[in-house]
C-alpha cells in the first residue's frame, strides 16, 4: 500500500496528464488542536473526485462545494492563478460547524491545476527513496523539488511555502510464518512497503498477504540488497538463530530506524551474548536490538502480538519515547517478581 502523500501525488498527477481541472489542498499552518498535521495533502479534482485529506471530512466538503459551484458567489476557488491561502476555524462557531477540535485552526495552501510534468519529477525522486522538499512560489504558482539529505519542518513565508516528503517506510520481515501474515498486513495498512524474506519453501509457498514483495534469499544477503535506511524497519520472526543472527547482523549496522526480534526475555538475552561474542558488533550496536519485541497489550493471539509489535515500530518511527514500563519484556519481568 502506497503511503497517503505518494497516493495523492500520483493521482493528483493521473488528473492533470488526462487534462482534468485539479487542486491541490496543503495544511501550512494549525493553531490549537487540529485534525491532520502541517504538511497533511489532499487533491481534488473538478468532478469531486478526491483523494487524501486535511480534516475530518467537513473542511473537504467545504471545498468540493466551493470548487464545483461555479455559479456561487463564494469565490474562493474560482478562476485559476497564483495559489490560494483560506483559513478556518478563526471562530468558535466556525470550527464546530467544520468539525474541528476546540480551538482549533487551520490554513491551507490551494494551488490550481499543478504542472503534471513537475509531478512526476517528484514521484520520480520518492521512487528512488530520495527525501525531496517541494517547494511553491506563492506568487506565480510556480513548482519545483530537489532531492534532500536532512528531513525539514514545512516552512512558510510571505513567498514561497516548502514541503519535505519522504520515501515509502518500508519494513524487511525475516521468515513467512503465520505471525509474518498478521504484521504484515498490519503494515500494509499503514502505508509501510512490505517485504518478507524465508529461504525455507515451507514456510514460504503459502504465502497469502497480498502486496507484499517476497524474496527467498538468504537474510543476511537481502538485508544487505534491501540497504536500510532511516524509513526501513527490520523485524526477524524466524525463531531460528542461523537465519535471525544473520539478519540482524546486518541489520544493526544499517541506518535502519527499527531492529527487532521476537523471542523471549531468555532468548533475547542469549541473543545478544552470541551477537556480542561471535560477531563483530559494538555495544552500541548491540544495544539498538529491540526484544523481546512490542508493546504490552496482553496479547495472546497472532494478530494481537502483531498490532504489539507494529505499535512499537510505529512509536519509535514517529519518534514517540516510549517508557520503559511499556515494554513487553519490563511487563513481564514486573509479573514475575509480583508472583514470586
Amino acid at each position: 500500500m502506497e503511503s497517503v502523500d505518494v497516493r495523492v501525488l500520483r493521482q493528483l498527477r493521473d488528473w492533470r496528464e488526462q487534462g482534468r481541472q485539479a487542486i491541490l489542498v496543503t495544511v501550512v499552518q494549525t493553531w490549537g488542536s487540529s485534525p491532520r498535521p502541517e504538511g497533511s495533502i489532499m487533491a481534488l479534482e473538478k468532478g469531486g473526485a478526491v483523494v487524501g485529506s486535511v480534516s475530518g471530512g467537513c473542511i473537504e466538503d467545504d471545498l468540493i462545494r466551493a470548487y464545483q459551484d461555479t455559479h456561487s458567489t463564494d469565490s474562493r476557488l474560482h478562476g485559476e492563478g497564483g495559489p490560494r491561502l483560506l483559513t478556518y476555524g478563526i471562530s468558535a462557531d466556525e470550527a464546530h460547524r467544520f468539525g474541528l477540535p476546540c480551538g482549533g485552526t487551520i490554513r491551507l495552501l490551494v494551488e490550481f491545476d499543478p504542472c503534471p510534468q513537475a509531478l512526476n519529477h517528484i514521484l520520480a525522486l520518492l521512487e528512488q527513496r530520495h527525501l525531496v522538499q517541494r517547494h511553491v512560489d506563492l506568487d506565480s504558482g510556480r513548482a519545483w523539488c530537489e532531492a534532500s539529505r536532512v528531513p525539514a519542518a514545512l516552512h512558510l513565508s510571505p513567498h514561497r511555502l516548502s514541503v519535505t516528503f519522504g520515501p515509502a517506510y518500508r519494513l524487511l520481515l525475516i521468515g513467512g510464518g503465520q505471525l509474518s501474515e498478521y504484521v504484515a498486513t498490519v503494515a500494509l495498512f499503514n502505508g509501510f512497503d512490505v517485504t518478507v524474506c524465508d529461504p525455507r519453501c515451507e514456510h514460504i509457498d503459502g504465502w497469502s498477504v497480498e502486496g507484499v514483495r517476497v524474496v527467498r534469499g538468504m537474510p543476511d544477503d537481502e538485508v544487505i540488497a534491501c540497504v536500510p535506511d532511516r524509513r526501513t524497519a527490520v523485524v526477524a520472526l524466524t525463531h531460528d538463530p542461523k537465519l535471525d543472527d544473520m539478519a540482524l547482523l546486518e541489520a544493526l549496522k544499517s541506518s535502519a530506524f527499527y531492529v527487532g526480534a521476537i523471542g523471549s526475555r531468555r532468548n533475547n538475552q542469549s541473543r545478544r551474548e552470541r551477537l556480542a561474542e561471535y560477531f563483530d558488533l559494538t555495544a552500541q550496536e548491540i544495544d539498538r536490538l529491540k526484544g523481546p519485541i512490542g508493546l504490552y497489550v496482553g496479547s495472546k493471539t497472532p494478530a494481537e502480538i502483531a498490532v504489539s509489535i507494529m505499535a512499537e515500530i510505529i512509536a519509535v518511527k514517529n519518534g514517540v519515547d516510549v517508557p520503559r514500563e511499556l515494554s513487553v519484556g519490563s511487563v513481564k519481568d514486573r509479573q514475575e517478581q509480583l508472583s514470586a
